[in-house]
C-alpha cells in the first residue's frame, strides 16, 4: 500500500500522531503513536517497557495532558525507583497500583472498574481518581 492510499484511509483522529517521548522512535513512527488507538507494549523483564511508558507519560505532562500510570506488576515504589535511575521526576503523573495482594509486599490492595464512557477507582484507604463522562 502506498502512503497516499494509507492517508486516504485515515480519519481526522488519525491525522495527528501522539509523540512517544522518544525522539528516535517518533521518527520511525512518523511522528508518534497513532492517536485514538490502544497500544500494547510487550517484552521480557528489563526490556524497557516501563521506561517507554514513563517517557510517554512525561511527554503528555509536558504537553499539559493528564497522565495515569496503571501498574499491574510493579509497586509504586518500584516505578518511582525506575524514574530515579533515569533522573526523572514523575510530577504530574498519577500512579495507580493494581498489584494483586498475594504479590504485593504490602497488605493493601486496589480495585478498579472501567467502562467505555465512565471509569473510577478507589483503594481501601479511600484514595480515588475522579470519574470521567467524556
Amino acid at each position: 500500500m502506498t502512503d497516499d492510499q494509507i492517508n486516504a484511509l485515515r480519519t481526522p483522529d488519525d491525522a495527528a500522531p501522539v509523540p512517544s517521548g522518544v525522539p528516535g522512535l517518533d521518527v520511525i513512527l512518523r511522528g508518534g503513536f497513532p492517536s485514538s488507538r490502544i497500544h500494547l507494549v510487550e517484552g521480557e523483564p528489563g526490556s524497557g517497557k516501563t521506561t517507554l511508558a514513563l517517557q510517554f507519560l512525561q511527554e503528555g505532562v509536558r504537553r499539559g495532558e493528564a497522565a495515569l500510570y496503571i501498574t499491574l506488576a510493579e509497586t509504586t515504589r518500584e516505578v518511582l525507583a525506575v524514574a530515579r535511575t533515569h533522573g526523572w521526576s514523575l510530577d504530574g503523573v498519577t500512579i495507580l497500583e493494581l498489584v494483586p495482594p498475594e504479590l504485593s509486599p504490602t497488605p493493601r490492595a486496589s480495585r478498579a472498574s472501567f467502562t467505555p464512557r465512565t471509569w473510577s477507582w478507589a483503594t481501601p484507604s479511600g484514595q480515588s481518581w475522579p470519574r470521567s463522562n467524556a
